[in-house]
């Protein structure tokens, strides 16, 4: 009887000691995100992960200029461990302040080396192409013997004065993508003279950069300028919105960064193995229309694949090195 109480004991004993292990273990294992992608994209991608890997998710969703300064003012002590989204020349920003983690995952080696930064601080998991919305109804209608604008440089029509909007690339990374795109493409002189002309007819600079797909399709603008993948989800749900992508167009990624210091480096790494796979980019594109960088990944139809968008030779280095000049003088000589 002895033995067997004993046997019971021992057994009790070896349970709690197992539940506190998984207990604490659980408790340990858990990630804080700084999201600039959609709220929705954000929830769906975390909770498939919180469900393939038992680890607990936070986020807070903000503007990509709100978060990277963030990111870069809370370095030493930062208070996520993950950034999760914006444009690459924001992450070499941060990662020249010293506020990344170099963490290269072993999905890494299959995407293209675009999409990636040598020293793994930054990795891409979605190609961003900018392009031309366009609400049909209200463009026939405001402009009826007018084409509707191919090119960049077809913007710069007069008669759309009060009918364009874009973000404030202060804010959005969406904007100023396309801020660089017109100096890559034409030079610092002629970039600057094809904004500000640009600039005088835009009728409204929201911060997010989700909001001129919106605004295009509710048809409260006839034209706007917008990631592509943003318009073609848009459409997709119906509105009336047709998609002009222009020659010598910017192409860059969607990027994952780990934050330097982070307390959570096992969760971290873990997100962005999970954030490379062909599930989550998959899940991705069939919520926003984006183009995996995963190459098993299927993107969803509709989405506007890159081979049919003529890009220019972008150098995301220089858009980092010259972005707080160029906001300056946006913020002095545009708006």
């Amino acid at each position: 009887m002895k033995k067997k109480v004993f046997i019971n004991f021992v057994s009790i004993l070896v349970l709690f000691f197992a539940t506190v292990s998984f207990s604490c273990k659980n408790k340990s294992e858990e990630l804080y995100i700084y999201s600039i992608i959609h709220d929705e994209e954000t929830k769906a991608l975390t909770d498939l992960f919180t469900e393939q890997t038992g680890i607990k998710v936070s986020y807070l969703r903000a503007t990509t200029g709100e978060l990277v300064n963030r990111v870069i003012a809370e370095k030493n002590k930062p208070n996520a461990d993950i950034l999760l989204g914006g444009a690459s020349s924001y992450h070499i920003q941060a990662a020249e302040a010293g506020a990344l983690e170099e963490y290269e995952s072993p999905l890494a080696k299959n995407i293209p080396a675009y999409a990636r930064s040598s020293d793994g601080t930054w990795t891409g998991f979605c190609v961003l192409t900018l392009g031309i919305g366009v609400n049909k109804s209200r463009f026939a209608q405001k402009f009826p013997n007018q084409k509707i604008p191919q090119t960049w440089e077809d913007l710069l029509n007069e008669k759309f004065k009060g009918e364009i909007v874009m973000t404030n690339p202060v804010a959005s990374s969406t904007s100023y993508l396309f801020v660089q795109d017109q100096l890559q493409r034409l030079g610092w002189d002629k970039g600057w003279q094809y904004l500000i002309s640009l600039s005088s007819l835009v009728g409204q600079f929201p911060d997010s950069g989700s909001a001129p797909p919106k605004l295009i399709g509710t048809g409260e603008y006839a034209l706007g300028v917008a990631y592509l993948h943003a318009l073609a989800k848009y459409r997709s749900l119906g509105f009336d919105i047709q998609l002009v992508a222009p020659p010598q167009s910017v192409g860059d990624v969607d990027a994952i960064a780990i934050l330097k210091n982070t307390k959570h480096l096992s969760s971290a790494r873990k997100f962005v193995d999970f954030m490379l796979s062909k599930e989550a980019q998959e899940l991705m594109s069939s919520i926003d229309f984006t183009i995996p960088v995963n190459p098993e990944a299927v993107p969803v139809q509709g989405a506007i694949a890159i081979a049919d968008i003529d890009l220019i030779d972008y150098d995301t280095q220089k858009a980092a090195v010259q972005r707080n000049e160029v906001l300056e003088k946006w913020a002095l000589e545009v708006k």
